[in-house]
């Protein structure tokens, strides 16, 4: 390991607004007994100057959308999470620095999510440029599997926000959402090229890394938001036959950003290049 990732390791061990539990108690008692932590149903009251509805960002990267999103709206509180603590490091430190009171971290396997947070704690999640994961339907952020695990500590009511360059996963979660009638508030396959949602600049204004590079490469940026309440089981739109995996993924790929890709091997490359900078 490089001795930048252990400086940066190191640091994080220093921020308060940032969490790191260890796996090891997590899965103490197995993988489909996940066991609670301590901050389950107290995140207000442990990680922020006050107590405000909380939004989550699953797979955050270095965080720079949470950041953005809690200057611009800091009538909430926002979580970062992802595994990557290198990359948590930027917008801890970031935070940690500017005192910022409704931001924090998390560091931890997105699948591990039902153990830190309580029934009704949370209110939106975003999902941006999440790995479209083309072979593996219960990988996605959002297949049948995820929608249950957010059911358990969404607010009645609460929303999902997915924003992606990947007209697979877009397309699937449409069809996900069409297949278990759960009700999408917007939709769009082209977000900068219909006309804007003026009540939500923050789609427009707040860019990730991978967003500004898929931008600048000329590929569209698709974006819906949609609710899950319910109770009944969440039915895949492969299974049924609504969406098309081997259609979707042939109108993805090929695409050209480094050398010769395809659209299941650009994100590992753009992660290395992203990596290279860290």
């Amino acid at each position: 390991m490089g001795h930048d990732k252990l400086r940066k390791f190191a640091e994080n061990e220093t921020f308060h607004c940032l969490l790191q539990p260890s796996s090891k108690e997590l899965l103490a008692d197995g993988y489909f007994s996940l066991r609670d932590h301590e901050i389950k149903g107290h995140w207000n009251e442990r990680m922020f100057d006050a107590a405000r509805p909380v939004v989550l960002e699953l797979g955050c990267g270095k965080g720079e959308y949470t950041v953005d999103l809690a200057v611009r709206k800091p009538e909430c509180n926002y979580i970062g999470v992802d595994i990557k603590g290198a990359r948590l490091w930027k917008g801890a430190k970031y935070a940690h620095e500017n005192k910022m009171g409704n931001v924090a971290f998390l560091r931890t396997k997105i699948e591990f999510i039902e153990a830190f947070f309580a029934p009704g704690e949370v209110s939106e999640i975003w999902l941006t440029f999440s790995d479209p994961q083309h072979k593996s339907e219960n990988a996605r952020l959002t297949s049948p599997l995820f929608i249950e695990r957010y059911r358990h500590f969404l607010k009645p009511g609460g929303v999902v926000h997915l924003k992606t360059d990947s007209r697979f996963l877009h397309e699937y979660t449409k069809a996900l959402c069409e297949e278990n009638s759960l009700r999408v508030l917007d939709c769009t396959s082209d977000l900068y090229g219909e006309a804007r949602i003026p009540e939500k600049p923050e789609l427009y204004e707040v860019q990730t890394f991978y967003e500004r590079m898929f931008l600048d490469q000329g590929y569209k940026i698709t974006y819906m938001s949609f609710q899950v309440d319910g109770d009944a089981p969440v039915m895949s739109p492969e299974k049924s036959g609504r969406f098309d995996s081997d259609y979707w993924r042939s109108v993805e790929g090929p695409r050209q950003l480094f050398g010769r890709d395809t659209a299941e091997t650009r994100r590992q490359k753009l992660h290395s290049e992203e990596s290279s900078k860290i």
